[in-house]
C-alpha cells in the first residue's frame, strides 16, 4: 500500500526532529521515518563515557532548551537521548520508528520513498540519516592478517572489556582522543595519529566552535577570505577527561603505522608493537545509499547542494551531514538554522 504526504523526512535523530519542528510550524503535512526502534538517534549507541562538548543550554534544538543535567556541566549521551525523546513527544512530531528506507525514486511530480513497511509518495524529501551507520575503515595493509580484535568507534562501549589488554587506538580527532583517554588508566595503550594531535585551547567548547563555523559561512557567502573554519583551530576539544589524561602524560601519540601483522602493528622503521585489540576512530561517511538510484553523486561521491537543497533535484534536501549542508549542521545547536531554511524552501516549492 502506498501512503501520501507532503514531505517525507528520512531519519528521526536530531536533524530529522529539527526538520519536523519547522515543517510543523509552517503547517506542512509530513512524516518522519526512523530506522531506530526508539527515540534518540545515534546518541543511543555511543560509548558510556561520552559527553557533549557544550553545556546543555548551548546544545539545544529549536524551540526547546535542553535542561541542565544535575552534577554535569557537559551532559552525558543518556541525557541527550532523554531530551530528544521529550522533544519528539512535546511537539507531537509524526515519527514512525522501526521503519527502514530502502530507496527514493522519481515518480513524475512526486518522489516515492520505498520502505520495509510500504511506500510513501511525497512532493519533497528531507534526508537526515547522518553518518553513524557508515563507519569508515582505512585500507591499511595487513588488516585481514591481524588475529586480535578490531572494532570501530561505533562498537566501543567502555574500558572494562579491555582491562589489562594491549590496545591500539587509531585516530587523532575527538573520538580517538576521548576513547584513548577512556582507556589510558586500565590498558597498555598506544595512541596512533596521522599527525601530532592539535588540541583546541582549553577554554574552547562547542559554543565557540559553532560561532566560528557560522562566521566562516558568512565570510564565504559574502566573498571574503576563507577563515578556515573549525579545522583551523585544532582537531581535539579538550573536554575534562581528555585534558586530565593529557596533563597526566597518558596521551602521547605515535605516528601512523604502515601495516598490521598477525599479532600487532609495524612502523616504517621496522619497530613493532603487540596488540590484543585495535580500535579504529577513523570517522564516517554520509549514509546516503537510499539516493543511489537517483544518480546525484558527483565524481568525488558527494551530492552537490545549494545550502541543503540538492542542485540536481530541488525536491530533495540533505540535512545534518556537516558544513556542506549548513554551518555546524551535524551538531545539536547548529542544525536548527539549516532545518528552518529547508522547511521554508519546501513551503515555497509546495505553493
Amino acid at each position: 500500500m502506498t501512503q501520501h504526504t507532503g514531505v517525507v523526512v528520512i531519519g528521526g535523530g536530531q536533524a530529522g526532529l529539527a526538520a519536523g519542528y519547522h515543517l510543523r510550524r509552517l503547517g506542512i503535512e509530513h512524516v518522519i521515518l526512523d530506522a531506530q526502534a526508539a527515540p534518540g538517534g545515534a546518541w543511543q549507541h555511543t560509548w558510556d563515557s561520552l559527553r557533549l562538548f557544550s553545556p546543555a543550554a548551548y546544545s539545544s534544538l529549536p524551540g526547546r532548551l535542553m535542561p541542565a543535567q544535575e552534577g554535569q556541566v557537559y551532559p552525558e549521551a543518556e541525557h541527550v537521548v532523554a531530551y530528544l525523546a521529550d522533544y519528539e513527544k512535546r511537539y507531537e512530531l509524526p515519527v514512525q520508528h522501526g521503519v527502514w528506507v530502502a530507496a527514493v525514486h522519481r515518480d513524475g511530480a512526486f518522489l516515492r520513498v520505498e520502505t520495509d513497511c510500504g511506500d510513501w509518495r511525497a512532493r519533497a524529501v528531507i534526508s537526515a540519516t547522518g553518518t553513524w551507520t557508515r563507519p569508515f575503515l582505512p585500507a591499511v595493509p595487513g588488516r585481514r592478517e591481524f588475529t586480535g580484535r578490531q572494532l570501530h568507534t561505533v562498537q566501543y562501549r567502555s574500558p572494562a572489556e579491555f582491562a589489562g589488554q594491549r590496545v591500539i587506538v587509531v585516530g587523532g580527532g575527538n573520538s580517538g582522543a576521548q576513547i584513548a583517554a577512556d582507556l589510558a588508566g586500565t590498558t597498555e595503550l598506544t595512541w596512533v595519529t596521522q599527525r601530532p594531535p592539535r588540541y583546541l585551547a582549553d577554554d574552547i567548547d562547542g559554543r565557540a566552535l559553532f560561532d566560528h563555523a557560522t562566521a566562516r559561512r558568512r565570510a564565504l557567502d559574502e566573498g571574503r577570505t576563507d577563515t578556515g573554519g573549525v579545522a583551523s583551530l585544532g582537531d581535539v576539544v579538550a573536554v575534562p577527561p581528555v585534558r586530565a589524561a593529557r596533563d597526566a602524560g597518558l596521551l602521547t601519540a605515535k605516528p601512523m603505522f604502515t601495516r598490521l601483522t598477525e599479532t600487532g602493528v609495524e612502523w616504517a622503521d621496522g619497530i613493532r608493537a603487540q596488540a590484543d585489540a585495535v580500535i579504529w576512530c577513523t570517522g564516517f561517511r554520509p549514509a546516503l545509499a537510499h539516493f543511489a538510484g537517483l544518480r546525484l553523486r558527483g565524481t568525488r561521491g558527494r551530492i552537490a547542494t545549494d545550502g541543503t537543497r540538492a542542485v540536481d533535484d530541488p525536491r530533495l534536501h540533505l540535512l545534518g551531514y556537516g558544513d556542506w549542508t549548513g554551518p555546524a549542521s551535524a551538531t545539536l545547536i547548529g542544525v536548527g538554522r539549516p532545518a528552518r531554511e529547508a522547511a521554508r524552501q519546501i513551503a515555497d516549492l509546495l505553493r
